[in-house]
């Protein structure tokens, strides 16, 4: 597992989204009843990203483009043994006419 891409939304903060994807994965974990390691790590790094990560800082930054109508989400890994995390922004989808390049992902550093 390189990184996990979590995407919230304005009914679904960043918040939730990571407590919701780390239980679905705790629960697929016990369902499989065998060593899955690929599961364990993306346990255990939801469970740092929950335990170390300012959320109304997150939210804060989030939520100002998801008002926007843009798409959001969080790129998180481990780099050099360190949790690592990263905000992509979406435009909306151009319209008939615009530039297809204004509307690119952008990676929003820390």
């Amino acid at each position: 597992m390189d990184f996990i891409e979590l995407t919230p939304a304005l009914c679904h903060c960043i918040e939730t989204t990571v407590r919701e994807e780390f239980w679905n994965s705790v629960n697929q974990y016990l369902r499989t009843r065998h060593e899955d390691r690929i599961l364990e790590a993306k346990i255990e790094l939801l469970k740092a990203f929950l335990e170390s990560v300012d959320f109304t800082k997150l939210r804060g930054r989030s939520e100002r483009y998801l008002v926007e109508g843009k798409s959001v989400s969080f790129m998180i890994c481990w780099k050099d043994g360190e949790l690592s995390h990263e905000m992509v922004l979406k435009g909306k989808p151009p319209r008939p006419g615009e530039n297809p390049q204004s509307h690119l992902p952008q990676r929003l550093h820390e």
